[in-house]
Parts: structure tokens; sequence; C-alpha cells
């Protein structure tokens, strides 16, 4: 493909994802109801007719084809509505239409080729259709597929270029009945014009019946797109009263430039018949711009090769500070304060570079809704999906990488957690289940928590499963329960005998932890039986750039992570003790906690080996806190987190304690420690 059908394929993909989550609300919302308002029916008929044109225009028929029989469903459940018997399974219905639409999406998001077979889908819609409208439809009324023509085939019509010029195509549409005129001009970087003006047509359905448009064949002729740039799309309605419902809904249309309003002269409002001017320059045109919010779409590449870019910012100005020959000469009182103007300007610059990349977790949340409600059907469950925080904010980075866990541990809540309602109403439990997700903001971090109300995690079950697995490495007696509960993140490691739809094959959590983990995040899970069980997620809001403690051991440097360092200090020999397989630990504001010298820790060579010459560093990490003893504090300072090499990755880098790595300004490579990882490992 050249790169103007590659962008317009990137938009297609783009804004048919929204109409179809879209669409899954709005089923979830009047299946709740138990009723189709007549907004969700004029919304869905819209998105149906939508998606029917721009998947012709991209000459996709599978999708064209049941788009266009979902559409000439609705038409007709917008005409006569839809009896109470026929309510669930026209919802059902159009979860299995939307879910193939998806399926069809994601072939063409990846390249493969589409399903030619959807007779049994198409034929369960004409059955559907035959029951609510009491006559079976005609071969005529619905055919199979819009009509793709390229645009080497079908010429574009002649268009006008000014409203002088404009005389015979209104007088036409006046001489049809269509004397009032709307004139649209859309936005250049729109793209694919003449789909934009189908949609604004499918638009206008819901308010005004009645209207016509000129050029006609806009879904399926795409050299119209070059006619409505040159010369706007033109609209026509048979009373002012209509232009006036038409004027809000082309105003707010997200693609519209600027519009005009035409409007015929007065006598030709009372003329009938064929009788009318054959001259246009009685007739006037108000042009009218709309002022509408300044929002974009902006490829998730361009934003990570800008975060690149502030990272280099980053390091450069850190360079350029701390340069040794800088230092030796002495700085003057303006140096630094320009050295301390640069530092505020590159702080905000970098605030609003990570601002660009946040968005609502509520992204995610909405999707467990759907989840829920198919597990609740297949298991013959009833449970709820409770969202607080959905409005909390996180890299878009993170929030594509955490999508696929919260599901994992939605779907566990759901086939695990929550009993049937009969087993619920035995426990003395009401019969509707709830599954929580929670975000909340800590400043630094993000914690994601999936909650249920189930019947909790059998300790003993899990304990017994790992000692048949050979992986108990001390008596069963002598394990904690949140010991236990590290056994259900190993991998391979399931409590189910049997293998179902949804869980029982051996991968799982392990897979939701490695996830978390690659973010910088980690799992945690407590669980009470016969009450419920919580998993939580700790993430930091971003991955790119963070303020941490450089620390030396011998020659070599680490930065450990400011928000996990809760005190460091000078230590005694007196404050060094053993327990009882001989590890070190450290008695700091009467509590004793491990101590772990990084120069063992990582088999460094250093003259401090002595507690009293180096510096012990008091860290905590959600429930561990532990102390590190380091040569020598090297100040704080940002810095740009970069991956490790792939290279590294083979000696399993991450799990020994090291996230990646940062360059500072004289050039030299820190290692960021994941202090809860080292604390592991």
């Amino acid at each position: 493909m050249d790169n103007g059908t590659d962008s317009m394929l990137d938009v297609f993909l783009f804004e048919n994802d929204d109409l179809l989550e879209h669409l899954d609300d709005i089923l979830l919302a009047c299946e709740k109801n138990k009723a189709f308002d007549q907004d969700s029916i004029n919304e869905i008929f819209r998105i149906m007719h939508t998606i029917k044109g721009s998947s012709a225009m991209m000459q996709f028929n599978s999708l064209t084809v049941i788009a266009h029989k979902m559409e000439d469903l609705f038409a007709v459940v917008r005409e006569k509505g839809v009896a109470k018997e026929y309510i669930e399974p026209l919802i059902d219905m159009m979860f299995r239409a939307g879910d193939f639409l998806k399926s069809e999406m994601d072939k063409v998001r990846s390249g493969q080729p589409l399903t030619t077979d959807i007779g049994n889908l198409e034929q369960e819609i004409n059955d559907f259709l035959q029951k609510i409208s009491g006559a079976a439809p005609s071969p005529e009324a619905a055919p199979t597929a819009a009509p793709a023509a390229s645009s080497s085939a079908v010429a574009a019509p002649a268009a006008p270029a000014d409203l002088a010029a404009a005389g015979d195509l209104l007088n036409a549409e006046t001489q049809k009945g269509f004397p009032y005129a709307a004139r649209v001009f859309l936005d250049e970087e729109a793209q694919m014009d003449n789909l934009r003006a189908f949609m604004l047509t499918g638009e206008l359905r819901d308010v005004v019946p009645e209207f016509d448009y000129s050029p006609k064949d806009i879904d399926t002729n795409p050299a119209t797109a070059a006619v409505i740039v040159r010369d706007g799309f033109f609209l026509f309605f048979r009373t002012e009263a209509d232009l006036k419902k038409a004027v809000p809904v082309i105003e707010n249309f997200t693609y519209t430039k600027s519009y005009s309003e035409i409007i015929p002269p007065a006598a030709q409002k009372k003329t009938e018949g064929p009788a009318a001017p054959a001259a246009n320059a009685t007739r006037t045109e108000q042009q009218h711009t709309p002022v509408k919010q300044s929002l974009i779409n902006v490829n998730l590449s361009k934003l990570d090769t800008l975060m690149d870019l502030m990272g280099e910012i980053v390091i450069t100005e850190s360079m350029v500070t701390s340069n040794p020959a800088l230092q030796a000469a002495g700085l003057d009182n303006n140096f630094a304060k320009a050295t301390r103007q640069l530092r505020k300007l590159t702080d905000e610059l970098q605030e609003i570079v990570m601002s660009i990349r946040m968005v609502p977790i509520s992204t995610v949340f909405q999707k467990m809704n759907r989840v829920v409600r198919d597990m609740n059907k297949k298991l013959g469950k009833n449970a709820k999906l409770v969202l607080v925080g959905e409005e909390t904010e996180v890299d878009k980075t993170i929030v594509d990488s955490i999508s696929d866990p919260i599901m994992h541990l939605v779907r566990n809540s759901m086939d695990h957690g929550i009993e049937t309602p009969e087993e619920r109403r035995r426990a003395g439990k009401p019969e509707e289940g709830t599954v929580t997700l929670t975000a909340q903001n800590t400043g630094g971090d993000i914690l994601i928590s999936v909650e249920d109300d189930g019947q909790g995690i059998d300790c003993a079950k899990v304990l017994s499963k790992a000692e048949k697995k050979g992986l108990l490495t001390k008596p069963a007696s002598e394990y904690s329960e949140q010991e236990i509960f590290q056994f259900l993140l190993m991998p391979g490691f399931s409590t189910n005998d049997v293998v179902t739809e949804f869980s029982g094959r051996g991968v799982g959590m392990d897979v939701v932890k490695d996830n978390v983990e690659k973010i910088g995040g980690e799992v945690t899970i407590t669980s009470t039986p016969g009450k419920g069980t919580k998993t939580t997620f700790k993430i930091p809001l971003t991955l790119a750039i963070i303020n941490g403690m450089k620390v030396s051991v011998g020659d070599t440097m680490f930065t450990i992570p400011i928000k996990n360092i809760l005190q460091s200090f000078k230590a005694t020999k007196e404050s060094i003790m053993y327990d009882t397989d001989m590890r070190e630990i450290i008695k700091v504001r009467e509590k004793y906690y491990p101590l772990i010298r990084l120069h063992k820790a990582y088999n460094l060579d250093t003259k401090v080996t002595d507690i009293e010459d180096g510096i012990v560093i008091l860290v905590g990490a959600h429930d561990t806190s532990f102390c590190i003893f380091a040569d020598a504090l090297l100040g704080e300072h940002q810095v740009v987190v970069k991956s490790l090499p792939t290279y590294l990755q083979q000696f399993r880098a991450r799990k020994s304690g090291i996230d990646g790595c940062a360059i500072l300004g004289d050039g030299s490579i820190s290692l960021i420690l994941n202090v809860q990882n080292l604390y592991r490992n």
C-alpha cells in the first residue's frame, strides 16, 4: 500500500474500533435497563451506517455485509420498535455481530484475509429481521454488499465551484421540493472526505428524516472526495425548520471546517410547481465557522519519539551543567542563574510531554463490563462490576501493558472466586456477587486492584498442589500465607484440575506477574477464605524519567529511585546483628531490617567493606523494607531510564534487581535498582 492508503487504513481502524467499543457500552446499558430507548436505537443505527459506509469504501466485503444487515435491522427497530420478548435475543445477536466485526478488524490490522463464509450470521440476522418485521424481507431490500467502485471506474459528478454556478443544482432541488440548503467544507486533514460526508448524513438522519444531498454516490465512489474538497458538500431540506435542526449537527460534526446556509428568495418560498426562478442571484448564503474544541489524534510512535527527545534533552542538560571544565573554571552568578532557568524550563517541558501521554484508565476498566456480562451468562453466575477511580490517568504505554493482566484477573475472579447464586445463598451472602476494579494515584505510583467477594483462596489446596509439583523448599508447616500465595504466580501453576474455556491450562498468573514487572510494577495477593480475594498492582505512573539517588560501589554506580528511599545514615558495628541463618540484620529506630551489601550481591570489588566506612540506605517497596550498604552517596539527580541491551536479558538482570540503566551527565553509566527484586533475589 502507498502512504495515502496506509493513512486511510489507520483512520478506518481507529474510528471503527471506537465505534464498536461505544456499541458495547450502549448494549450493556440497554441490557441493564431491559429496554432499547430511542436514543440508543438511533445511535446503534448510526454506528452501523458509518461502519457500513467506511467498510464499503475500503472494499472490506464481510464487514460491509454484516454492518449493512444490522443497519437494516435497526431501521426496522427504529420504525416499529422491538417487543419485550425480543430484547434479550436482539442484544445477544448484536454482541455476536459486534464480536465478528472486531475479529474482522483484527484480521485487517494483521494483514490476514477476511472471512468469506458469513452465511450463518447473515441468515441469523435475516431470520431475526423477519420475526420483528412480521414479513420476510425482499432480497432487493437488503443487498449483501454495498458496491465498492474504484475511482478509475466511476467518474466523479461535476459540482459547482461557487454559488452562482450552483444555480442549476439548487433549482433542480427546489423543483424536487428541497429549496433550503447547507454547504459544508471539511477539514483539509480529514482525508476520505466522501466518507466523512457519508458519516454526516448518518448523523443528520437522527434529526431530519428527509433530506437530499450532492454529490450522490459518496459511499461507493472515492472520486467524489475531490469534488467535496473543491466545491463543498451540499445538503438540501424541505423547510427552513429542517435546515435549522440540521445546523447544530453540522456545526458539532468533528470534521466540519466551515458551513453556510443557503436561503431561497422569499418569493420562491411561496412558489409551487415548476415555476422556480432560473437565476440564482437572489439567493443568500450565510457563512459560518464553527467554534470547536482543538483536539487531534496523534500516532503513539510520534509521542514515543518526543519522549526519547525529552530524555536526550535531560541528559544533555546534565552534561552541560556538570561539565568538568566549567566546574574547574568556577561558575559565575549569571551562569548559575541560567542553569537554574534551564532546569526549570526542562522540568516544565517534561511535565507537558508526560501529560500528553496520559490517558484515563477507564479505557481499560470499561471493557471489563463485557467480560463480566459474558461470564455471567456462560457460567450461570450473577455478579456486577464496580469501577472506582476510573478517571485516574496513567501513561498510554502502561495502559496498553496492563489491559491483558486486568482482564485475566477479572476472569479469574468470575471463574474461581464468585460462587453461583445457590452457593452464595447457602453461605449467607447476597446472591449477586461483586467484582471491584479500583485505581488510585499515590504520587509516583498508581495502585490498581481487582477484588471480589467470592470464596477466597484455599491455602491448603494451593500448598498441596505445590507439594505435588515439587515446589516446596521447606516443611509445609513453615510456609506463611503470603509465601503460599506466591506459588500462584509461578509458571504453569493452576489449582483447576479440569481444563475449561476460562482456566486450567497452566497459563495464568505468571503471565500477569511478568507483564506487570516488565513495566516496573509489583503484584501482591491477599485473600480471606469465604470473604474474597484482592490482587494489587503497584505501577510507576511513567517509565521514562525518574528522580533517583546515585550511590557508588567501587567503580560501579547505582541509582536508587527516590520513591523507595526512607532514610540514609551512618551505621556502627554495634548495630549489626545476625539471624539464625547468620544473615546480617541491622537495628534502625528499635526495628530490625535485613542488610544487603551491594558489593556482595553483585560480586563487585571495593575497598569499603567496613560498615562504619560506608553508607546505609533504608529502602521500602510495597510491603518490604530492608537496608542497602554502599560506599557513598553521590547525590540526587534526574535520570532517563534506558532498557538494558537485549543480550543482557538472558542473564535475567531484572530478576536480580537491575531495572535498566541511565546515562549520566559525564557520559558514565549508572544501573537503576529495583529494590523489590533485589530483596527477592
